[in-house]
């Protein structure tokens, strides 16, 4: 098993979907390290050696931010956004979409589970 930035990438699948795990890295990204690199796409990760390894371990040091790193860029540009009161930071703080989506229906994943207002009324008691 190859650790790539911190994160074990699994050893059956061909290197530039492995790559792909590594938070910040996506296929067009991937394909684009494997070149820098030269290493061929579609080797599997348990065929690599050391040093095709630590050649794209390089390359994406040089020339990436992933991960941790990567994280705190973007909470931090989360939070000068709140900071500020813009229009953005302040749906980021409402826990609404942020960009444009319409939230009359649909926007469930942002908003959390549905909370029902109707049939809350208190039951009249009975007389006995």
């Amino acid at each position: 098993m190859a650790r790539i930035s911190g994160v074990t990438i699994p050893a059956k699948k061909q290197i530039w979907v492995a790559l792909t795990y590594v938070y910040g890295i996506g296929e067009k990204t991937s394909l684009d390290i494997l070149t820098k690199a030269n290493v061929e796409t579609t080797a599997r990760v348990e065929n690599l050696t050391d040093a095709e390894i630590s050649r794209i371990q390089d390359v994406i040091n040089t020339d990436l931010l992933v991960e941790g790193e990567l994280q705190r860029v973007v909470s931090g540009n989360i939070k000068r956004l709140k900071e500020i009161k813009s229009y953005r930071g302040m749906r980021h703080a409402q826990s609404l979409p942020s960009r444009g989506q319409r939230t009359k229906t649909n926007a469930r994943t942002r908003r959390g589970k549905k909370t029902t207002v109707g049939g809350t009324a208190k039951k009249v008691a009975s007389k006995t």
